[in-house]
């Protein structure tokens, strides 16, 4: 059975782009007779915004992308990240570091892990970082939109998957998360392609079901930046939200039918998901106005 997921961090509210990454995760999941989950990534207190949690919430409500069974919040589910940082101890596949990003531009002048720590185990691990012991060489996989992919060791030699302050990294916890969640496909912006590499790592290495991943365009603005929450980009309005969809429809190569321009939302998405199509969906965007 395929289940989605669209997972938002509560950084801010949602805008367009978001949107855009939204409804192609719920159509693709819906068009396949599939479970559409959310999840809150909220492992990441410094960085949240109060209220966007359920500013976010409201917003997919709004929209009618309704999800199956109950929200999963990351920040109640600590005790699965302890677990599977165990597990990969266990199985000599981490290793505590106190390396800052100082340290190793001055050893390597790059921004490159140099694994130093794996050899020169630190004095004091309750002030480390933990990462994960990389032994894959080359990783190829198949994104489901943008085809064959090739990731050198060098582009995830060892990363970080429990930080020095002792909140959990992302790759670990969405890897714990899609799993626990039975997650088969997700379906999100191309600026996460680099972190599906080292989630198949840990997928591999923990022994998890394989993910189907798919990465779309990224909306960006008339300068050319993708739009984001770090770029100020406008939070969404629901004045106009079929306006909205069929815009977000027609960025994602889908060509909604003219006689949808008054239609109700509900019958936008019920349209869009008997019509959808991923292979429309163009490599890059236009310039959002």
């Amino acid at each position: 059975m395929y289940i989605g997921r669209f997972a938002p961090s509560p950084t801010g509210e949602l805008h367009f782009g978001s949107l855009v990454a939204a409804l192609a995760s719920y159509l693709d999941a819906r068009s396949h007779n599939g479970q559409w989950l959310l999840r809150i990534d909220d492992i990441d207190p410094p960085r949240e915004k109060p209220g966007a949690a359920q500013a976010i919430i409201e917003t997919l409500k709004a929209f009618g992308l309704d999800w199956d069974d109950e929200i999963v919040f990351q920040s109640t589910r600590y005790s699965l990240y302890q677990k599977a940082l165990e597990q990969l101890r266990d199985k000599h596949l981490s290793y505590p570091c106190n390396c800052s990003r100082k340290d190793i531009f001055k050893r390597t002048n790059s921004n490159y892990y140099d694994q130093h720590c794996l050899s020169n185990i630190p004095s004091d691990v309750l002030k480390c970082a933990w990462r994960f012991k990389n032994i894959t060489q080359t990783h190829n996989w198949t994104d489901g939109l943008l085809g064959e992919q090739t990731a050198r060791s060098a582009d995830f030699v060892d990363f970080i998957i429990k930080r020095s302050d002792a909140l959990w990294a992302y790759q670990l916890a969405v890897t714990v998360d899609d799993a626990a969640m039975g997650i088969t496909h997700i379906v999100r912006g191309s600026d996460l392609l680099s972190e599906a590499t080292k989630q198949q790592t840990l997928i591999n290495a923990m022994g998890l079901p394989e993910i189907n991943f798919s990465h779309i365009p990224l909306v960006r603005n008339r300068s050319g930046q993708k739009l984001s929450k770090q770029n100020q980009a406008p939070a969404l309005t629901t004045d106009n939200v079929s306006g909205t969809l069929l815009a977000a429809l027609e960025i994602l190569g889908q060509q909604p039918k003219p006689s949808l321009k008054y239609a109700d939302k509900r019958d936008i998405l019920q349209q869009a998901i008997s019509d959808w199509n991923p292979n429309s969906i163009p490599l890059e965007y236009p310039i959002n106005n």
